[in-house]
Formats: structure tokens, C-alpha cells, sequence
């Protein structure tokens, strides 16, 4: 299949010279001006723009940086010039142009650059399918490794049957509701949020290290139980870093040990491991605190009956500014439905 050439110059002749050149090898589109390429490109896209920089109404320098911040910014770029001042390469290159062919242009130059450089953008594009391919194979190889390991968790802890994928709705739910009203916005903006949530599945990994008799014990636990309950934080920080320490410090595993580690933090500096207070307290796990709590609150135990929502909400509610973060509380509060939904 030919491929597409816009050719953008507001010299007939060049117009004329560049598609009788190369109308052989490839689909050919002279274009007087850059306002008619991009009212063109709605329809077509190109496989390479040769585009002229000096143009009235808008020159090359500014419809280039039109592209490169557009949904086009893939498409190869060649200037054609008259001149060949260094500045003007200069600001060529850093707004993204790939070449610069003078003119009069030589047909054979011509020739030789645009088959170049549609050659190496095709290499192009396949090493980046490629390298998404295998992207998308290891992401799903750590997906598939992070739901194994914390469905063994969760197998093990006999009363919390599908406490994890009820975690990640809300979550998910809780820090949407967050970026919307602008709570903690800067901080959210820059998470990925599909990667903390993959993350979140391993908040509670240390658990793996907890006797099954006080893990399953379905009455209250003892002081020195209790004690040693509260270990799992500090214990899924540690299997964290080993696995760290075997890989590489991703961005993954530092959520997940952040989820690990702080989610039994209180806002009132009485929770554990380290006793943080307020926002010394990373903030996944001041928001990790509130979705887990609430699901235990609303889920059925050994030890007792499941919450209303309402009921579940109440208590939040009640502990917010001691156990939790009211500004996050706040939030909690409006999605109380969506909370509730995810339970049904």
C-alpha cells in the first residue's frame, strides 16, 4: 500500500516539482497552506509532512507545534527551507522536525530523505509495538502474580472472603470522589491510579506470617494476640523489600509497602506500626484506613454481625479528626452510595 505524502509550501512550483517526483512511489497531497493540511488531516492522515517554514498566515514553526501537542505528534516531520541559518535548525529540531531539505531541492535528495526516513519510522513503530506487546505481557505476568499471592492471603483468613476485590471498588470509588472535589488533588494527580489499585491487593500480604490460630480465631483476640496481629503491617513491609531487593524499586512495590505498612496509622498518632499523626501518615494509607474499615464494619465476622451502611458510615463518621483524616472522611461522605452499591 503507497504511502501518503502531504506536501505543505505556498510556492506552486515546489507544489508542482515534489509531487511530479514522487506521484510514482507514493500517494502525493500538495497543499498551499497549513491551514488546508490540517482541515485535510480530519479526513487523511499522512505518513509524512515535507512542509515548507516560511508560509503567510501560520509558518512552519507554529503549525509544527500545533502537531506535536495534537493527536498527530507521531507523524514525521521534514522542513523544506531557503535558507540555512543555524538557529533556524536549531529551533526546528527541539520542536520535533526530523530533517530539513533545502530548496531548490535536489529530486534525488528528495527521493532519498523521504525513503530514509519513512524506512525508519516503520522500524519505528514496529520496536514500539513490540515493546508495548511486551509490556502488556509483563503487566499482566505482575497482575496475575499480585492476584495469586493475595488470593493465598485471603484464602487463609477465613473471614474475609472477597475482601479485596470490595477494597479495590472502593478505593477506586474513594479516590475518584477525591480528585473530583479537589482533595489532595496535586498528590492524585500524579498517581497512576489503575497501578494503585493493582498495588492495594497486597495491603494486607503480611498476614501470610500469622499463626492461622489467631488469623481464623473467631472469638476476641487476647492483648498478646492482638500484639501480635498487629505485626502484619510491619511483616508486609518486609516481604515488600525482599521482593525489591530481588527486582528493582518499581513504583508498584513502593505503593504496595505504603498500603502495607500505614493502613492501621491513625490520624490521632494511637495507631500502629509507627504511630504517625495526620498527614505524617502517607496518604494511602489514610485512604486505605477508611475503605478497610468500612468493609469490615459492613462484612459479617465470627465475632459479630455486619453493620448497616448507614451504621458503617455513622462510625466513620464519628472518628473523623482521631482515627481518620476528616478532609477524606468529607469525601467518603458524599459517595456513601456508591460505597453501599459495591456491597449489594
Amino acid at each position: 500500500m503507497q504511502k501518503t505524502i502531504f506536501v505543505v509550501d505556498d510556492n506552486d512550483l515546489n507544489l508542482t516539482m515534489a509531487k511530479e517526483a514522487l506521484k510514482e512511489q507514493y500517494r502525493v497531497m500538495p497543499l498551499p497552506s497549513a491551514e488546508k493540511m490540517f482541515k485535510l488531516m480530519e479526513k487523511i492522515k499522512p505518513d509524512l509532512i515535507l512542509l515548507d517554514i516560511y508560509m503567510p498566515e501560520m509558518d512552519g514553526f507554529d503549525a509544527l507545534q500545533i502537531l506535536k501537542n495534537s493527536p498527530y505528534a507521531d507523524i514525521p516531520v521534514i522542513f523544506l527551507t531557503g535558507t540555512s541559518d543555524v538557529s533556524v535548525e536549531v529551533r526546528g529540531f527541539q520542536l520535533g522536525v526530523i530533517d530539513f531539505i533545502t530548496k531548490p531541492f535536489s529530486l534525488p535528495v528528495l527521493k532519498n530523505r523521504i525513503k530514509t526516513h519513512l524506512e525508519i519510522d516503520e522500524v519505528i513503530r514496529e520496536r514500539t509495538s513490540l515493546l508495548q506487546h511486551k509490556t502488556v505481557q509483563l503487566q499482566n505476568l505482575q497482575n496475575g502474580i499480585v492476584y495469586v499471592l493475595a488470593d493465598m492471603v485471603e484464602t487463609r483468613d477465613l473471614v474475609t472472603g472477597g475482601h479485596i476485590e470490595r477494597i479495590t471498588s472502593y478505593l477506586r470509588i474513594l479516590m475518584e470522589a477525591m480528585k473530583a472535589h479537589g482533595i489532595y488533588a496535586d498528590e492524585i494527580a500524579k498517581m497512576d491510579l489503575e497501578l494503585l489499585i493493582s498495588s492495594a491487593r497486597l495491603h494486607d500480604v503480611g498476614k501470610i506470617t500469622i499463626s492461622d490460630v489467631i488469623l481464623n480465631k473467631p472469638g476476641k483476640l487476647t492483648s498478646e494476640e492482638y500484639e501480635i496481629m498487629k505485626t502484619h503491617c510491619a511483616q508486609g513491609e518486609r516481604i515488600i523489600d525482599q521482593i525489591v531487593s530481588r527486582t528493582e524499586d518499581i513504583e508498584f512495590l513502593r505503593n504496595a509497602k505504603l498500603f502495607a505498612g500505614s493502613h492501621h496509622e491513625r490520624w490521632d498518632s494511637k495507631g500502629y506500626p509507627q504511630g504517625l499523626e495526620k498527614t505524617d501518615i502517607p496518604l494511602l494509607g489514610r485512604i486505605m484506613a477508611i475503605v478497610d474499615v468500612y468493609d469490615a464494619l459492613v462484612s459479617d465476622r465470627p465475632y459479630k454481625k455486619a453493620f448497616t451502611a448507614d451504621e458503617a458510615v455513622k462510625i466513620i463518621v464519628e472518628n473523623a479528626g482521631t482515627q481518620f483524616d476528616p478532609s477524606i472522611v468529607d469525601v467518603f461522605l458524599k459517595s456513601k452510595e456508591k460505597f453501599e452499591a459495591v456491597g449489594r
